[in-house]
């Protein structure tokens, strides 16, 4: 009987030697049922998706849970000084098989996961149902979701982690729960058409970048994840009945386009709502319920992202950004910075470029 490590904690790992976890430190939790195996036959594993929610109605219902589902933070790299967190890039045999090829039942409070299979098999335990991969396809995990994983040894993929929040299409996903992406699901993609070839580049080109730690990779990072999961999304929901696509999630995309050709403005709310035809009430009735945030916030969460870009990257004067975003002064600018991010605009920039300045010392 095999006995598998069940990843829980954030506490500092006492392993002697070894790679130091990313997501967790190990804790031997010792647990016994009978699952079927990927291949198909019933085995019985110690710590093999071990704790099942309730009486697993997938497994005929005769199996109840032997202890909670652990939740555990990201454990990180071992460098202190990595507090600008993110996101996390790795092969899934890199991780994977430390544990036997299995990652027992657990869930992440803040993190979004992506777990792309290029080849290879296995399934995923996603809410007590089990999905068999079907490659090549990938795995959508939103926060707080019970998942645990099953792999072949000839796996070819990868798993990439997001502090959700950090990404506009995965914050607030708990407050969205009609949003696509606040489901889990396994997208199966067509080898054949021009998406996945694409998909399969990207998400290499995503591990580059992670490993690489070039100048601007979050900003060539965020890019790529944000077309990944707008491609996923049209490989699952396929133009061609809507069920296909949610009338409003059309107008948040609309508005969401009008907000990047028009933020620089300052248009307030009623402005949009003009110009997508539809009254100020129900325009913020519709971007709350698809968003979680108001009209107003949402146009301000693209001028306080382009505000940031700005700081770092450019040499241009506190007074200068906020002129070319259309604040009336300085002052008024960096309240609203404040509030959003917690930090003024000067203090953002100082932050920043000293992890730059981090980054390219450790080069």
């Amino acid at each position: 009987m095999l006995s598998m490590p069940a990843l829980v904690s954030s506490c500092p790992s006492s392993r002697p030697d070894g790679p130091e976890p990313i997501i967790a430190t190990l804790v031997r939790m010792r647990t016994s049922l009978v699952l079927p195996h990927a291949s198909g036959q019933r085995t019985r594993q110690n710590g093999l998706f071990a704790q099942l929610m309730g009486q697993n109605e997938h497994f005929g219902g005769q199996y109840s849970m032997v202890l909670s589902v652990p939740t555990y933070d990201l454990y990180g790299e071992r460098r202190a000084r990595k507090p600008d967190f993110w996101m996390h890039c790795e092969t899934i045999a890199s991780r994977s098989s430390l544990y036997q090829w299995e990652i027992g039942l657990h869930r992440h409070d803040s993190f979004f996961q992506l777990l792309y299979i290029r080849n290879g098999s296995g399934d995923a335990l996603l809410r007590g149902e089990t999905l068999p991969f079907r490659p090549p396809c990938v795995a959508l995990v939103p926060p707080g979701i019970s998942h645990g994983f099953r792999f072949s040894r000839d796996v070819d993929g990868m798993v990439i982690t997001v502090v959700a929040d950090q990404l506009r299409l995965t914050s607030g996903l708990s407050r969205r729960s009609a949003d696509w992406l606040a489901s889990p699901r396994l997208v199966v993609l067509d080898p054949e058409a021009s998406d996945t070839s694409y998909l399969a580049e990207t998400f290499s080109r995503i591990l580059e970048e992670f490993d690489g730690r070039h100048r601007g990779r979050n900003d060539l990072i965020e890019a790529h994840l944000v077309s990944v999961l707008l491609l996923l999304r049209r490989a699952a929901v396929p133009q061609g009945g809507e069920e296909t696509r949610d009338v409003n999630q059309m107008r948040v995309e609309a508005l969401e386009d009008l907000i990047g050709r028009h933020f620089r403005e300052q248009l307030p709310a009623e402005a949009y709502a003009k110009l997508l035809n539809v009254s100020p009430t129900h325009l913020n009735r519709i971007v709350r319920e698809v968003t979680g945030l108001s009209t107003h916030d949402l146009v301000m969460a693209r001028v306080i992202d382009e505000a940031r870009r700005a700081l770092v990257f450019t040499p241009n004067s506190i007074q200068r950004i906020a002129d070319n975003l259309g604040f009336s002064d300085a002052a008024y600018f960096s309240r609203c910075f404040r509030k959003r991010t917690g930090l003024t605009p000067r203090e953002y920039r100082e932050m920043e470029r000293e992890k730059l300045r981090q980054v390219e010392s450790a080069r």
